[in-house]
Formats: structure tokens, C-alpha cells, sequence
């Protein structure tokens, strides 16, 4: 009776009639059903019931409509507008809203320019890193302010990740996927759930699992008036929203670097962590990363498992594969490092360090740590105001190296790599950071870009807004200092960008520091 009630309100809300004679588009997914008219979106949810979620009766499913508005208002608010009730009319007609009784219900939001979704945007090859970028700090502020649930999440909320997936790979990977290598995979992931469970269960106490988004992926984020802003957050399952923030973030984090867009996803790491000081996160990373490519083998395989076109099918088993070997790979950890890049401002230290990142394993690449961003944080001032003079004081900067070397030992201690940037003018600030290395035990590398005064004074001069505040002033200062001797690899900085991350490239030893390649 419900479902053939249901079956109604479908086929009258897939009419024009419904919308006051405007065509309509659907969008049929296994728990929902999305009407587009106009200038309107329409999520009605089916009476359904699955082991995650139950929408079986009309009082549940105008809950979670009421639970989806208020969870997605924080991360869209103009997208999501309220929820609206479909009633049976006194003629027996239904109705959006009308005087009749509630016979279900429906999210009301506003439609928005599918072209504009994120995945879409990276498949035209047209997402932008400052977009990424952006997206960073509007995760950020977002997991700040989301209310902290430490009755979920931890070391037992991993284990409850970490066993549907080995269940699922089973029962819908079965004559798909490679069994043994779904085995080794649960078994390597449990071993290392182990290995971090007291840090997760910290973390939980300490209030990093937050009511997140749960679902935040490229396909969730759609660009709106030029800022990316997260959606359709999950609200029927808290095992599933109420989990570690790098959790969440993890699988933006994944989803980028399986699209090949490694810059992209080791740019949307550091700003996150900038923002957030979370350096701890990075030692339970891998652990997230790849539970999250094995939720996408996991679907996978279940979505082939149901697909009756051949040809669909078989490209679901293949994706199904490919996010197995992904979690392989993902998991897999390499020895950390520490890099330093010094020299004057203009001689594009930044740029070198973003080059080089991304291809320090493992995956999503090196934290980056720049003096001029921590400067602004210690100074409590926004990245992009200028400082006044006293905030490069040599006490100011004195602080600003003791800084960079704290968040360089606490990456280090979570076994990830390190690239510090910075002028590293004195000899004392060189020799302080090859020190981190040693007591870190980790390979360490010093590389110095130079350039002439020229091109230093030039770049500096054509810098839109930036961290930041040298000029040409500045770069005559640094050129009159005294150095001493620099061991450190001189690298030509007077090239062009790629030239210049080329030859730095080239002045690191291969793995354990760089990998040329990372095999996924």
C-alpha cells in the first residue's frame, strides 16, 4: 500500500502538473528520487529500508527531510529552502503543500547549473587549483564549527568502516574482484587500525569527531557564483556523518588524487591543515585514504552486482578494481623526509616547494610549511594584510623559525614529509632545521635558489596578493646581508617555473625523498 501510494506521487511529481506546467527532469537514485523544474529541485526520499538508512514510513522520511534541510543549510544554505509536504487534496488530487493531509514529503532546493559540479569541471580539465584552494578553507571553517560527537567515531567507528567494506567485497566483489587481494587488504587495514587505534580514540576525546558531511567528494561540491559550496550531506546514518575530520576531508583528498590531479589534492591538504593545525591528521591519513577508495570499490562492485546493460556492468567492475589497487596503494607509507628551500624573496621558493610536493610520497605529498604564512598566524593577522615593520623584528623572526621547526617535528613524529620554505638567510636558522632532521632520523635535503638581483626585485614587483609582503626594499636588504657559506644545493631560479621545479627535482636523491611517479 505504501509503495503503491508512493508510486503515485512519483508519477504526478514527474509531471508538468505538478510544476505548474513546466517540464520536468528525473533523477532516480536507490534512496531518492530528484524532480527539476524550472528553477526548483524537488528530493522526494522512497520507502525504503536498508541496513544504513530506513525511510519505511512517512513520519521517518519527513524527519530526514527535516534532518537533510538543517545538516545542509550549514555548507548551502541558498541551495537548500525548506522542506514542503505532498498532500492529498479533498478531491483526492495531490498537492504541493496544500490544505490536504501530509501523504509525504520532499527537500525543496534550488536548482543549480549541473555543469558546475566539481567531478564535471575536473573531467572538462577546467578545476582550477585556486578553487581547490578555496575549497580548503571553506572545509576548514566548516569542520571548526560543526558540533564535536564523541559517541561515534574512534578506533570502533574505523573497525565498523573497515569490516562492511571486507563484507561487502565479499558478497557483491564475489567472481568481480580479485578475493585474496580484497583479503589482504582488509587484513593490512585492521593492521594498521591497530597500530593507530589509541591516536584515534584521542582524537575522539579530544573532540575531532564532528557531525560532518560524510559523502564530501567532487561530485558533492558544485560551484556557485565562483565558490565551490558542499551539498547533500548525509543525514540518515551518524556512523556514517559523525566521524574524525580528516576522515571527511579524506575523501575529497582521494578522490582528487584517483583523477590524477595531484597538485590539486596536496594543495587542498596544506590549506586544510594551515587553516587547522591538525599536523596529528597526517599520522592516521593513509589509514582514511584508503577506507575511503575501498567504500568506492565496495559501491562499485554493488552497483555492477544490480546493472543490467553488459556494457555498464563491465566498466563498474573494472572502476570496482581499480579503487581496490588504489586502497593498496594508499595504505602503503614510505620513510619521511625533511626538505628546506632558502633564498631571497622573488626566487620563487613557493613555487619550487608546490612543485615538488605533490611527488613526495605517500600520497597526497609533502606538508608544506612557509615562514611568511606562519608570520601572519603568529601575528594574528589575515594571510593577505600587510604587517607593519616591527612583525619582522629579529625576535618576530626568531619565533617564526621556532615555529616552522615545531610543525616540522610533529609531521616528522607522524612519519610524513616535510618541505620548509623560507629565506633561511643565516647560517644559525640552516643549521637549526638540519637539526630537526637528525633527531627526527630522516634524510634531509637544503636546497638554495638564487638569482639575480634583477629578476628577484621583478617578481617581487609583479606579485598580485600573496602572503607575502617583500618588495623591492626588501630584496636590496637581503641582497647587502651576510650569509656565510651555503651548503646547501644551489639551484638556477632565474628560469621559467617548470625549468626551475626541474632542476630541484633533479638535486633530491630518488625514494626515500621523491618518487617520480607514484604508482597507484
Amino acid at each position: 500500500m505504501i509503495l503503491d501510494l508512493q508510486a503515485a506521487i512519483i508519477d504526478w511529481l514527474g509531471s508538468p502538473a505538478a510544476h505548474g506546467g513546466r517540464p520536468v527532469e528525473r533523477i532516480d537514485t536507490h534512496s531518492a528520487v530528484v524532480f527539476l523544474a524550472g528553477d526548483r529541485a524537488l528530493k522526494l526520499k522512497r520507502a525504503v529500508r536498508f541496513d544504513y538508512l530506513d525511510f519505511s514510513t512517512v513520519e521517518l522520511r519527513h524527519a530526514a527531510c527535516a534532518a537533510e534541510l538543517r545538516l545542509n543549510r550549514r555548507t548551502a544554505p541558498s541551495i537548500y529552502r525548506g522542506v514542503v509536504a505532498v498532500t492529498r487534496e479533498a478531491d483526492g488530487s495531490f498537492a504541493l503543500g496544500g490544505s490536504g493531509d501530509p501523504v509525504d514529503w520532499c527537500v525543496d532546493m534550488a536548482r543549480f547549473d549541473q555543469a558546475q559540479l566539481l567531478d564535471r569541471l575536473a573531467d572538462r580539465g577546467a578545476l582550477d587549483v585556486e578553487t581547490i584552494e578555496t575549497l580548503g578553507e571553506a572545509v576548514a571553517r566548516f569542520h571548526h564549527d560543526a558540533g564535536p560527537r564523541r559517541d561515534h567515531g574512534g578506533s570502533a567507528g574505523m573497525r565498523w568502516v573497515i569490516e562492511g567494506n571486507a563484507a561487502g567485497l565479499a558478497e557483491y566483489g564475489r567472481d568481480r574482484l580479485d578475493q585474496s587481494q580484497c583479503q589482504r587488504l582488509t587484513r593490512d587495514l585492521l593492521g594498521e587500525l591497530d597500530r593507530r587505534a589509541a591516536l584515534l580514540d584521542r582524537r575522539r576525546a579530544a573532540g575531532f569527531v564532528r557531525q560532518c558531511h560524510g559523502d564530501l567528494h567532487l561530485r558533492n561540491v558544485v560551484r556557485l557564483a565562483g565558490v565551490p559550496t558542499p551539498f547533500d550531506g548525509v543525514e540518515f546514518n551518524d556512523e556514517i556523518a559523525c566521524i574524525d575530520v580528516a576522515y571527511d576531508l579524506a575523501f575529497l583528498l582521494m578522490d582528487l588524487w584517483r583523477r590524477d590531479l595531484r597538485a590539486h589534492a596536496n594543495a587542498l591538504l596544506n590549506v586544510y591543515l594551515a587553516r587547522t593545525l591538525d599536523l596529528e591528521a597526517l599520522a592516521v591519513l593513509p589509514l582514511f585514504l584508503s577506507c575511503r577508495a575501498a567504500v568506492r570499490a565496495k559501491t562499485s562492485a554493488t552497483a555492477a552486482r544490480l546493472q543490467p546493460d553488459a556494457g555498464e556492468r563491465l566498466a563498474l567492475e573494472r572502476r570496482a578494481a581499480e579503487y581496490l589497487s588504489l586502497a593498496d596503494a594508499l595504505l602503503r607509507r614510505a620513510p619521511a623526509a625533511l626538505v628546506a628551500i632558502g633564498g631571497r624573496s622573488g626566487s620563487g621558493k613557493t613555487t619550487v616547494a608546490r612543485g615538488l610536493a605533490p611527488s613526495m610520497p605517500p600520497a597526497p605529498g609533502a606538508l608544506v610549511l612557509r615562514s611568511d604564512v606562519v608570520r601572519k598566524q603568529l601575528a594574528g593577522a589575515p594571510l593577505l594584510d600587510r604587517l607593519p615593520l616591527e612583525a619582522y623584528s629579529r625576535e618576530m623572526s626568531a619565533r617564526v623559525y621556532r615555529a616552522l621547526a615545531q610543525r616540522a617535528r610533529l609531521a616528522l613524529a607522524s612519519e610524513w614529509p616535510v618541505i620548509v620554505d623560507a629565506a633561511f638567510l643565516s647560517a644559525a636558522d640552516r643549521a637549526a632545521i638540519a637539526t630537526v632532521a637528525d633527531e627526527a632520523s630522516v634524510p634531509f635535503a637544503g636546497l638554495w635558489l638564487e638569482a639575480p638581483a634583477s629578476v628577484l626585485e621583478a617578481r617581487v614587483a609583479a606579485r598580485g596578493l600573496d602572503a607575502s609582503d617583500a618588495d623591492a626594499a626588501v630584496v636590496r636588504r637581503q641582497m647587502a646581508a651576510e650569509t656565510g657559506p651555503i651548503a646547501w644545493a644551489a639551484i638556477d631560479a632565474s628560469g621559467g617555473r617548470d625549468a626551475v621545479v626541474e632542476r630541484a627535482l633533479a638535486r633530491l636523491p630518488a625514494t626515500p625523498l621523491v618518487s617520480r611517479g607514484i604508482s597507484t
